[in-house]
């Protein structure tokens, strides 16, 4: 907040008016079903005309839709669904390799493209990713980084 803004709130002249939060620029990915060219336009052409939006890109391959720009996730969906009547919810996939247990029950997905799998936070997938003390001991006793480590093969 600059010098100029805050000397103004001092000499505020409007009355009962409060100041509009301004909207942080981000990134909304979606998942919406695109299966030829006049769909991927139908979609880009509904997002393009919303008000904030800067940038529309479509990966039909994927069938992902991301929108640059001033906007809230959840009108997004809302726009996509009211112009093209196809059914729109968040992106629910990540990279495989940032996952602890990408094929763990629950997470693997076969309808998720490729390299990627599904967001799940699940309190028994967090366990299942920590090693116990006794694992760790276990598991560096015999590991190539440890100089004192056992050399048995």
């Amino acid at each position: 907040m600059g010098v100029l803004d805050h000397v103004s709130d001092y000499f505020d002249c409007s009355t009962g008016r409060s100041r509009h939060k301004r909207k942080q620029l981000q990134t909304v990915e979606l998942r919406v079903r695109i299966d030829c060219e006049g769909c991927e336009h139908k979609v880009k052409r509904a997002l393009q005309g919303m008000k904030g939006v800067k940038e529309v890109e479509v990966e039909r391959k994927a069938n992902k839709v991301t929108v640059f720009g001033y906007v809230e996730p959840s009108k997004v969906v809302a726009r996509v669904q009211h112009r093209t009547g196809k059914k729109a919810e968040l992106w629910p996939y990540v990279p495989y390799d940032v996952v602890g247990h990408p094929y763990a029950p629950g997470v693997y997905d076969k309808k998720a493209p490729s390299g990627y799998v599904r967001n799940a936070y699940d309190q028994q997938m967090t366990q299942l990713a920590r090693a116990s003390s006794t694992e760790v001991r276990y598991t560096t006793a015999f590991s190539d980084d440890n100089p004192n480590a056992c050399a048995v093969m």
